[in-house]
């Protein structure tokens, strides 16, 4: 079946406070996303976020962002007031995620929220904890331990909690019960409001597609609680970490610092951890892509210590097994594979035995020196095809940056010589619209035609990326129409075609 959805971060939906969230706003865009004839809304993943505020490298692989609970449900649950709320300073700038004044404020109001809630007395709350101890526990104790240590990595926190001896685990949890409850109560209502955001998501015919990344950060729960997991020396460091060799986007490569799995070790448990790592997931989303796939057939290795990612060897991952083990005790579930980059025989041969779809991103495309897999001419039925993704430029920034050759190229192919500048956003639509993929996939910010201003992501840098936010009011209804209009054209909703939009686009 022919489908399409819109790729926008939570964080990126507009809000009253500082930065996306579970609040009205997001139920209005499902709203329009419905009235648009879309079937998916793929977001980025919904973990808490930490230094550089990447969703890829999260203080727990299992839980949520607090800074995604809605305020607004806290004041109608009577836990804070409308005038507390407006006293904290989110930031000012509606386009954009202040990130610091976030961090220096939401826990504020959540403390406030918490103490005012009796949360131990509501049965929801007690169940939630009682049936998410095996990530809840770790994590809440974690996070609660690292303040105490100044919020450093946990390998430097004192040996005996470190290595999570057994008394000192007692101690902590004695320690820091309050603590711990305070952790409790942000996942439980991140739970709550997500499931309910879901629910109304999917009761309109929308489909979530969710976000996992392969890897977890080094400073994470996962990590401190489960060292076995991880290619670790006797101290707990990394002896190597993960990342991406030297190429044409990147001259010294990606360094990301990921500790990477001891993989002998999970196939010993059947994969154990990543089987309830990934049925946790399908419990958050309809769909999972899941990021950097390449690497369960060869992952780079990086020497611990390197200050660049010049120097790796490629090793072998888990290959075919880990997704049998999958389909085994999960059944079969909706799974999209980011294959993205240089792909090697064995790794398309991977991707092909899973059966799932894989990525096309035309922004990959338009390279005049050679005929390219991204140019929808050649693409299967089974893939997700992008006009460009959270790491990518918006399709119109990389468009004004396109070197001479490749725009000439990029022009014929698309029939863009006369095209309008604010026609163009169309023709690339189009383009991804009206191939063979079973899927497509549009940035948001694609379809309210932005420039680089409006870019999510820069691989491999800090300080200025997860901050673009969608501003209020700008997916009209105008614009749901044109995009109805759009889908039905090219057999990717189920709905009858719309009236002709009145002062439409004639492109469309």
């Amino acid at each position: 079946m022919r489908t399409s959805g819109v790729l926008l971060p939570v964080a990126s939906l507009p809000s009253a406070y500082g930065i996306g969230c579970f609040s009205k706003e997001a139920y209005e865009f499902v709203d329009q996303l419905k009235k648009a004839g879309q079937t998916y809304w793929q977001i980025l993943p919904l973990g808490p976020t930490s230094y550089g505020d990447s969703p890829y490298q999260s203080f727990s692989t299992f839980a949520g962002n607090p800074y995604f609970i809605d305020p607004e449900d806290l004041i109608h649950r009577g836990w804070i007031t409308k005038k507390q709320c407006d006293s904290y300073d989110f930031g000012d700038n509606e386009e954009y995620v202040d990130y610091a004044k976030i961090y220096e404020s939401r826990f504020l109001l959540l403390r406030e929220a918490w103490k005012n809630s009796d949360i131990s007395e509501d049965a929801g709350f007690r169940k939630f904890v009682e049936e998410n101890s095996y990530w809840l526990e770790n994590y809440c104790l974690y996070m609660a331990v690292k303040a105490s240590f100044d919020n450093v990595c946990w390998v430097e926190w004192d040996d005996e909690i470190k290595t999570r001896k057994p008394a000192a685990l007692k101690a902590y949890r004695e320690k820091f019960t309050e603590e711990i409850q305070f952790y409790q109560f942000q996942q439980y209502l991140f739970r709550v409001q997500w499931e309910k955001l879901k629910t109304y998501a999917n009761e309109q015919g929308i489909k979530i597609i969710g976000d996992i990344p392969i890897y977890v950060a080094f400073d994470s729960a996962d990590a401190w609680a489960n060292p076995e997991l991880f290619q670790f020396d006797e101290d707990c460091n990394p002896t190597a970490v993960a990342g991406c060799p030297p190429d044409a986007f990147s001259k010294t490569g990606q360094l990301w610092g990921n500790p990477l799995y001891a993989w002998d070790y999970h196939k010993k448990t059947g994969f154990e951890w990543w089987m309830k790592r990934l049925a946790a997931c399908f419990q958050l989303y309809d769909v999972v892509r899941i990021d950097h796939f390449r690497a369960f057939d060869e992952y780079y290795s990086i020497p611990a210590g390197m200050k660049t990612a010049e120097i790796g060897t490629w090793e072998p991952g888990p290959g075919i097994a880990l997704f049998e083990t999958m389909k085994e005790k999960l059944g079969e579930r909706e799974v999209i594979a980011e294959d993205l980059g240089f792909l090697t025989p064995s790794v398309i041969e991977l991707v092909k035995k899973t059966g799932y779809p894989g990525m096309k991103v035309l922004q990959f495309a338009f390279d005049s020196r050679e005929d390219s897999d991204y140019l929808p001419h050649n693409y299967e039925h089974n893939c997700v095809v992008y006009t460009g993704t959270h790491d990518n430029d918006t399709t119109l920034g990389w468009y004004r940056e396109l070197e001479a050759t490749d725009k000439k190229f990029c022009d014929r192919y698309l029939n863009l010589k006369k095209c309008k500048q604010e026609e163009l956003k169309w023709e690339f639509i189009r383009a991804a619209f009206a191939s063979v993929a079973d899927k497509a996939i549009i940035p948001m910010q694609d379809y309210l035609g932005l420039g680089s201003e409006a870019r999510i992501n820069i691989p491999s840098t800090l300080g200025d990326n997860w901050k673009w936010r969608m501003k209020k009011g700008a997916f009209t209804d105008k614009l749901a129409e044109q995009i109805f209009e759009m889908t039905v054209t090219y057999g990717r909703a189920s709905e009858k075609p719309a009236e002709e939009v009145e002062d439409g686009d004639s492109r469309i």
